[in-house]
């Protein structure tokens, strides 16, 4: 009888812990799991099976009111500005925000104002506004869309339903 209580009990155990391990598993993947943290972003969102998902088609800068574009941080800002109206306008926030892809271009000086990019950035993501932070892509091209914009972005933002 010994010799039969012992693969029971294994089997019991081995049973109790992958029933666990299950349960872990359905809980972890209730929840979009971010890791990787750096100053500006994320390396690695995990958005599970069931996450309600919005993309938002690039968009650029709205030129000024003096008819000009305004620096690469000017545009990030009033570019993710907007976003922020459309996201909050369809329910959702930054926040939810877990993809961010950036094609730019050098200024009319050659160079490309990457940091001028992440100051207009950091006003929207990694701040005490919105704590979060979204995986990143920055890409240097030749040309946009509309001569004048520096930078065109696109989102895709990720939620779990309620």
């Amino acid at each position: 009888m010994i010799k039969v209580k012992k693969p029971v009990v294994a089997v019991s155990a081995v049973v109790v812990l992958m029933a666990a391990l299950g349960w872990a598993a359905l809980a972890s993947a209730a929840e979009i799991v971010r890791t990787g943290e750096g100053r500006n972003f994320y390396n690695n969102i995990l958005v599970p099976a069931g996450a309600e998902t919005l993309y938002l088609s690039g968009a650029g800068a709205r030129a000024l009111a003096d008819g000009s574009w305004g620096d690469m941080e000017q545009q990030a800002i009033d570019i993710f500005s907007r976003f922020q109206e459309t996201l909050e306008a369809q329910g959702w926030s930054l926040e939810d925000i877990v993809q961010v892809r950036a094609f730019a271009v050098a200024g009319s000086d050659g160079e490309l104002d990457f940091a001028g990019f992440n100051q207009g950035y950091q006003k929207f993501f990694g701040s005490d506004v919105n704590p979060m932070k979204p995986v990143r892509s920055f890409v240097q091209i030749a040309g946009l869309v509309v001569e004048g914009w520096l930078v065109e972005i696109e989102i895709r933002a990720a939620r779990m339903p309620d």
